[in-house]
């Protein structure tokens, strides 16, 4: 059974999520504050943090960031409609997704159930062998551990970036645009998909690339989308 963190100070909200969520199984824990959410994740392993950006005694983002130092655990963040800066930032920072308020109650189980989802399946070490290990100059990546090396050092990736990195270096040299990148990997059809990709692309390139502004392995093919380059 999945164990999700909700870190929201309305206690209306909190519950409404709960209910929407609790149908399929799932169990809580709730924390109003950022110091709450750190006790919890600090005592506990949980599958999934819903994460609310104002708090009383701080910024969400705050929590993200220091969380992302040493957790690959999935966050979904909730934002208000008109603070994309918000969600740029928090992409940024490590944010596997975002929802905005007000939303839907299916649209916030979508979200949960592909965060889920592929946060297993990604961590699944007993997923069915796949192609042998594939090496692409500086990067070696090896598709039935989820383990990519850059110069013989391991990478560290969220759910997501896993996701993206795993799609792209299975294909080398294949374009995919925005739109069926996320679908892929988010596992849902794609709208407004293209800023979402592209900050998960760039967090990516910051993590492999010996100069993220001018990238020698993910790189963009403009107007269609991006891909791995093979390099010898």
């Amino acid at each position: 059974m999945h164990q999700i963190l909700i870190v929201e100070d309305d206690p209306a909200l909190s519950q409404g999520i709960r209910l929407a969520l609790g149908q399929e199984g799932r169990q809580f824990v709730q924390a109003g504050t950022i110091g709450q959410a750190e006790r919890e994740l600090a005592e506990r392993t949980f599958d999934l943090l819903i994460l609310d950006l104002n708090l009383p005694d701080g910024n969400g983002l705050d929590l993200l960031s220091r969380l992302r130092d040493r957790s690959a655990l999935p966050v979904l963040i909730l934002t208000a409609n008109d603070l994309e800066m918000d969600q740029v930032t928090g992409l940024e920072l490590g944010a596997d997704d975002y929802v905005t308020k007000p939303f839907s109650t299916q649209e916030l189980v979508a979200r949960v159930r592909s965060q889920l989802r592929r946060y297993t399946r990604l961590g699944d070490v007993n997923a069915s062998a796949r192609d042998r290990r594939i090496v692409s100059g500086r990067l070696s990546y090896d598709p039935d551990s989820r383990v990519l090396t850059a110069d013989g050092d391991e990478v560290k990736l969220t759910a997501t970036e896993l996701g993206i990195l795993d799609l792209l270096m299975c294909n080398l040299g294949r374009v995919f645009p925005a739109e069926e990148i996320y679908r892929r990997v988010w596992g849902e059809e794609a709208y407004a998909s293209e800023n979402t990709v592209m900050v998960h692309i760039r967090r990516i390139r910051e993590k492999i690339e010996l100069n993220p502004r001018e990238p020698d392995y993910l790189k963009v093919v403009w107007g269609i989308g991006y891909k791995m380059e093979k390099h010898p």
